[in-house]
């Protein structure tokens, strides 16, 4: 007897093929994406954003991932101008940027860490004593249990989320006296760090052994202070988007991953607490 030949069409040739690579892998092959994504502002998300960028282009080959580190207000700019997908800011969306039709996306809440020398005797601080040696009350470290020498205020540049959300929560806006406005966190903890009489403040995700974090009110800045609410210097972490305005689909598939429990681990080892829980 002549035996038959079946000849398969082209597609569904493709798909068995497809069918036994994915049994041969253990499983239906994962959906990825393709495309460019970009972010733009607050330096203080560096870590938790690099993190996030970095597991997504893993799970995702086709995909380019970019962060401008410019800082909250200048990337609360690019994604009103259209410049990025994702503007990131360390501070709440104000009501005039709301206004221009931005929306806001809590990522993560993160810990303002008060930063000195780790020559400093002083352990802990109150809200108010911060406010006093930022504002000129207080201009001496002995006034604060501390040793004779005259306090070095730093800061960050006018935009930066982490100096807003600083001086809203502690009182202190148009009032500083620093000696020096730097443009990054990683400056801040640097030029602490190298002055015995300097304080500073710094994202808790970005704090190194160079320089130590004060307890304010006795309460250390931890992921769990920070969740409970119970250290009081702390602001959120934002995705902004454009209202109304679809994301390409690997700019709303970061979005989706990054404001998912799947990226909760990456998010707590940045030092942040996820909004996702």
């Amino acid at each position: 007897m002549k035996k038959r030949k079946f000849i398969l069409p082209l597609l569904a040739t493709v798909a068995l093929s497809a069918a036994v690579l994915a049994g041969c892998s253990g499983g239906a092959a994962e959906e990825t994406v393709e495309g460019t994504v970009t972010t733009d502002g607050s330096t203080s998300m560096e870590k938790v954003i690099g993190g996030l960028g970095e597991a997504f282009e893993e799970e995702n080959p086709g995909v380019t991932f970019t962060y401008n580190p410019t800082g909250s207000g200048s990337g609360i700019t690019a994604v009103t101008e259209g410049r990025c997908d994702i503007g990131l800011s360390s501070r709440d969306l104000k009501d005039e940027e709301l206004a221009q039709g931005l929306t806001e996306t809590v990522l993560a809440k993160d810990g303002i860490a008060i930063v000195v020398n780790p020559e400093n005797k002083v352990d802990d601080l109150t809200v108010q004593q911060i406010a006093d040696i930022f504002t000129g009350k207080i201009t001496n470290w002995k006034e604060v249990g501390g040793d004779d020498a005259e306090i070095v205020l730093i800061g960050r540049e006018a935009g930066s989320g982490t100096r807003d959300g600083f001086e809203s929560i502690t009182g202190t806006e148009e009032a500083c006296q620093y000696r020096q406005e730097l443009t990054s966190t990683g400056d801040v903890i640097t030029t602490v760090a190298g002055n015995p009489a300097a304080i500073g403040y710094a994202s808790l995700a970005s704090v190194q052994d160079s320089v130590k974090a004060l307890t304010v009110g006795g309460v250390a800045p931890t992921e769990e202070t920070i969740a409970d609410g119970t250290y009081e210097v702390q602001r959120p972490f934002i995705l902004v988007t454009r209202e109304g305005e679809q994301l390409s689909d690997a700019a709303q598939a970061f979005f989706d991953y990054a404001t998912s429990e799947a990226a909760n681990d990456i998010i707590t080892s940045a030092g942040v607490v996820p909004a996702a829980n």
